[in-house]
Protein backbone atom coordinates (compact mmCIF):
# COMPACT_ATOMS: atom_id res chain seq x y z
CA UNK A 1 0.00 0.00 0.00
CA UNK A 2 1.10 3.86 -0.98
CA UNK A 3 0.01 6.38 1.34
CA UNK A 4 -2.87 8.43 0.29
CA UNK A 5 -4.60 11.83 1.30
CA UNK A 6 -7.41 11.26 3.33
CA UNK A 7 -8.15 15.27 3.82
CA UNK A 8 -6.68 18.63 3.14
CA UNK A 9 -7.78 21.29 5.37
CA UNK A 10 -7.02 25.20 4.13
CA UNK A 11 -5.88 27.12 7.28
CA UNK A 12 -4.01 29.81 6.35
CA UNK A 13 -4.83 32.21 3.16
CA UNK A 14 -2.70 34.95 1.85
CA UNK A 15 0.32 35.20 -0.55
CA UNK A 16 0.31 31.73 0.13
CA UNK A 17 -2.05 29.12 1.58
CA UNK A 18 -0.74 26.67 4.23
CA UNK A 19 -2.74 23.49 4.42
CA UNK A 20 -3.16 20.82 7.13
CA UNK A 21 -3.20 17.22 5.87
CA UNK A 22 -4.02 14.07 7.28
CA UNK A 23 -2.29 10.85 5.57
CA UNK A 24 -3.12 7.29 5.66
CA UNK A 25 0.53 5.46 5.60
CA UNK A 26 1.66 2.54 4.29
CA UNK A 27 1.16 0.85 7.59
CA UNK A 28 -2.64 1.92 8.30
CA UNK A 29 -0.91 4.89 10.92
CA UNK A 30 -2.81 8.50 10.12
CA UNK A 31 0.17 11.38 10.36
CA UNK A 32 -0.69 15.34 10.18
CA UNK A 33 1.48 17.29 7.87
CA UNK A 34 1.37 21.17 7.16
CA UNK A 35 1.66 21.83 2.95
CA UNK A 36 2.46 25.27 1.70
CA UNK A 37 1.23 25.85 -1.54
CA UNK A 38 1.98 29.22 -3.97
CA UNK A 39 1.66 27.93 -6.84
CA UNK A 40 4.35 27.13 -9.92
CA UNK A 41 7.43 28.45 -10.46
CA UNK A 42 10.25 29.62 -12.63
CA UNK A 43 14.18 30.10 -12.87
CA UNK A 44 16.18 31.27 -15.68
CA UNK A 45 20.07 31.33 -16.02
CA UNK A 46 21.16 34.06 -18.72
CA UNK A 47 24.31 34.19 -20.08
CA UNK A 48 26.66 35.57 -22.50
CA UNK A 49 28.74 33.19 -24.53
CA UNK A 50 30.96 35.95 -25.64
CA UNK A 51 31.85 38.02 -22.63
CA UNK A 52 31.58 34.86 -20.40
CA UNK A 53 29.44 36.18 -17.65
CA UNK A 54 26.10 34.87 -16.15
CA UNK A 55 23.13 37.56 -14.67
CA UNK A 56 22.11 36.52 -11.39
CA UNK A 57 20.88 38.36 -8.49
CA UNK A 58 20.77 39.04 -4.98
CA UNK A 59 17.71 40.54 -3.40
CA UNK A 60 16.50 40.72 0.44
CA UNK A 61 15.03 37.26 1.27
CA UNK A 62 12.92 37.02 5.05
CA UNK A 63 14.03 33.01 5.66
CA UNK A 64 17.76 33.95 4.70
CA UNK A 65 17.61 37.13 7.30
CA UNK A 66 15.96 35.10 9.85
CA UNK A 67 18.31 32.60 9.48
CA UNK A 68 21.13 35.13 10.41
CA UNK A 69 23.07 34.56 6.81
CA UNK A 70 24.40 36.33 4.28
CA UNK A 71 22.47 37.27 1.09
CA UNK A 72 22.58 34.55 -1.26
CA UNK A 73 23.39 34.97 -4.85
CA UNK A 74 20.31 33.74 -6.84
CA UNK A 75 18.94 33.24 -10.73
CA UNK A 76 16.14 34.91 -11.94
CA UNK A 77 12.92 33.42 -10.79
CA UNK A 78 9.31 34.11 -9.99
CA UNK A 79 6.05 32.40 -9.91
CA UNK A 80 4.25 30.95 -12.73
CA UNK A 81 1.51 32.92 -13.72
CA UNK A 82 0.28 31.89 -17.20
CA UNK A 83 -0.07 28.49 -18.61
CA UNK A 84 3.37 28.00 -20.62
CA UNK A 85 6.44 28.30 -18.17
CA UNK A 86 9.10 29.41 -21.34
CA UNK A 87 6.44 32.68 -21.02
CA UNK A 88 6.85 33.09 -17.16
CA UNK A 89 10.75 32.64 -17.60
CA UNK A 90 10.84 35.55 -20.50
CA UNK A 91 8.58 37.66 -18.73
CA UNK A 92 10.71 37.45 -15.15
CA UNK A 93 14.02 38.01 -17.03
CA UNK A 94 12.67 41.35 -17.90
CA UNK A 95 11.30 42.31 -14.92
CA UNK A 96 14.53 41.22 -12.58
CA UNK A 97 17.45 41.59 -15.38
CA UNK A 98 16.16 43.59 -18.22
CA UNK A 99 16.61 41.26 -20.34
CA UNK A 100 14.58 40.38 -23.36
CA UNK A 101 15.05 36.96 -23.84
CA UNK A 102 13.57 35.39 -27.03
CA UNK A 103 15.40 31.73 -26.85
CA UNK A 104 14.74 29.66 -23.68
CA UNK A 105 15.77 26.74 -23.45
CA UNK A 106 14.00 24.13 -20.68
CA UNK A 107 16.73 21.89 -18.50
CA UNK A 108 13.86 20.25 -16.28
CA UNK A 109 11.08 20.91 -13.66
CA UNK A 110 11.71 20.37 -9.89
CA UNK A 111 10.16 19.96 -6.78
CA UNK A 112 11.62 22.84 -4.95
CA UNK A 113 10.92 21.88 -1.21
CA UNK A 114 9.74 17.97 -1.45
CA UNK A 115 9.24 17.96 1.90
CA UNK A 116 6.66 20.89 2.70
CA UNK A 117 5.79 22.52 -0.56
CA UNK A 118 4.06 22.40 -3.90
CA UNK A 119 6.31 24.12 -5.39
CA UNK A 120 7.16 22.86 -8.53
CA UNK A 121 9.62 24.61 -10.44
CA UNK A 122 10.78 24.74 -14.20
CA UNK A 123 14.36 25.68 -14.58
CA UNK A 124 15.65 27.48 -18.16
CA UNK A 125 19.24 28.48 -19.61
CA UNK A 126 18.97 31.55 -21.79
CA UNK A 127 21.81 32.70 -24.23
CA UNK A 128 21.89 36.77 -24.35
CA UNK A 129 23.93 39.43 -25.93
CA UNK A 130 24.64 43.50 -24.75
CA UNK A 131 21.38 44.53 -26.96
CA UNK A 132 19.23 42.32 -25.13
CA UNK A 133 19.70 44.46 -22.36
CA UNK A 134 16.56 46.56 -22.66
CA UNK A 135 15.34 47.81 -19.13
CA UNK A 136 16.96 48.48 -15.78
CA UNK A 137 15.50 45.25 -14.23
CA UNK A 138 15.40 45.08 -10.65
CA UNK A 139 11.60 43.31 -10.50
CA UNK A 140 8.57 44.44 -11.11
CA UNK A 141 7.85 48.30 -8.98
CA UNK A 142 4.46 46.46 -7.18
CA UNK A 143 6.33 43.84 -5.70
CA UNK A 144 8.81 45.70 -3.76
CA UNK A 145 11.64 42.94 -4.64
CA UNK A 146 14.79 45.32 -3.93
CA UNK A 147 16.94 43.36 -6.45
CA UNK A 148 20.09 43.96 -7.36
CA UNK A 149 21.58 42.58 -10.39
CA UNK A 150 25.17 40.80 -10.34
CA UNK A 151 26.60 39.96 -13.71
CA UNK A 152 29.36 37.16 -12.55
CA UNK A 153 31.99 35.73 -14.77
CA UNK A 154 30.94 32.30 -15.76
CA UNK A 155 34.79 31.54 -14.49
CA UNK A 156 34.00 32.64 -10.88
CA UNK A 157 30.65 30.53 -10.90
CA UNK A 158 32.65 27.49 -11.85
CA UNK A 159 34.75 28.28 -9.10
CA UNK A 160 32.20 28.57 -6.49
CA UNK A 161 30.36 25.59 -7.82
CA UNK A 162 33.73 23.72 -7.17
CA UNK A 163 34.46 25.26 -4.00
CA UNK A 164 30.86 24.71 -2.64
CA UNK A 165 29.75 28.66 -2.19
CA UNK A 166 26.42 28.81 -4.21
CA UNK A 167 23.88 28.45 -1.88
CA UNK A 168 20.80 28.65 -3.53
CA UNK A 169 19.74 25.08 -5.13
CA UNK A 170 17.91 26.09 -7.98
CA UNK A 171 21.39 28.45 -9.13
CA UNK A 172 23.48 25.63 -8.66
CA UNK A 173 21.78 23.13 -10.75
CA UNK A 174 21.78 25.26 -13.91
CA UNK A 175 25.46 26.30 -13.41
CA UNK A 176 26.34 22.91 -12.94
CA UNK A 177 24.46 22.16 -16.01
CA UNK A 178 25.59 25.19 -18.31
CA UNK A 179 29.28 23.52 -16.82
CA UNK A 180 28.21 20.15 -18.27
CA UNK A 181 27.04 21.31 -21.65
CA UNK A 182 29.80 24.33 -22.14
CA UNK A 183 32.87 23.42 -20.14
CA UNK A 184 34.42 26.00 -22.11
CA UNK A 185 32.42 28.76 -21.24
CA UNK A 186 34.24 27.98 -17.88
CA UNK A 187 37.58 28.47 -18.39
Amino acid sequence: MTAKLLQSELVYDRWLKLYRCTLLMPDGRTEERHVEDHGRAVAILPYDEVARVAMLITQPRAPVLRAGADPVLEVVAGLAECDDPADDARREALEEAGLLLTEVRFVTAIWSMIGISTEYMSLYLACYRPGDRIASGGGASHENEAITLHEVPLAMLGAMVRGGELRDAKTLILVQRLMLERPDLFA
